[in-house]
């Protein structure tokens, strides 16, 4: 398989935050999504597939409140107070995720760049009439590489979650990362994706009904560094 965007992560201090936001900035209501019950944290979920990122998907995620501890670090910098306190100002896009067919030898590969993305997890969720199954690499520290521009990968397992998404009007158009050096950028390698030196440290333009909107990652990297 080619490595291929699969979602943006745009995360939030509540579900309910989420869902306004998304109907406010896209114009739309996100779809149906589930509980990460391992991880502690609930989704809702978004097409924003096109011919240039065919599955794409945003994925809104919060701490899930019913849920008990994972007595571990939540994904996508969740836990930390940091990003919580971003979030008070509304739900963000910190992350993407990518992927892949073997994700065992992608992060092979990224461990022995000096970019270990962590230890493979199988994870599942339940969809409206089947579960969703696949796996994916998670930091012990749930920390995010590269301010969260260079992306986690994952390998599903059977079903996509586009599989099932309606088209809602929303669709991405571009994207760019920003800072990664060579080494970084060489894992990145997903077709139309660009790179800067300074800027946001990812940024995403979605074509909405509310016109051009571009989410931007708190985390600006400046030129060198």
């Amino acid at each position: 398989m080619t490595p291929a965007l699969d979602h943006l992560v745009v995360a939030a201090r509540s579900l309910e935050e989420a869902v306004a936001w998304c109907a406010d900035t896209l114009g739309v209501a996100p779809d149906a999504g589930g509980r990460h019950a391992f991880m502690g944290t609930h989704n809702r979920v978004l097409s924003v597939a096109s011919g240039q990122w065919p599955k794409a998907y945003l994925e809104l995620i919060a701490i899930d409140p019913a849920a008990p501890a994972p007595g571990r670090p939540r994904w996508f910098n969740l836990d930390r107070p940091g990003l919580q306190a971003a979030l008070a100002d509304g739900p963000r896009l910190v992350h993407w995720v990518m992927r892949c067919g073997d994700i065992e030898a992608r992060c092979r590969a990224l461990a022995r760049a000096g970019l270990d993305p962590g230890p493979v997890q199988h994870a599942e969720r339940a969809a409206a009439q089947h579960v969703l199954r696949w796996r994916i690499a998670v930091r012990d520290d749930g920390a995010l590489l590269a301010h969260g521009a260079l992306p986690t990968p994952i390998q599903w397992d059977g079903r996509h979650p586009a599989d099932a998404l309606p088209d809602r009007g929303v669709a991405l158009r571009a994207m760019t990362l920003a800072g990664l050096p060579p080494a970084a950028r060489a894992h990145c390698d997903v077709a139309r994706v660009d790179f800067v030196d300074r800027g946001p440290a990812l940024a995403a333009t979605l074509a909405t009904p509310r016109g051009a909107v571009t989410l931007a990652s708190a985390a600006v990297v400046a030129a060198g560094g």
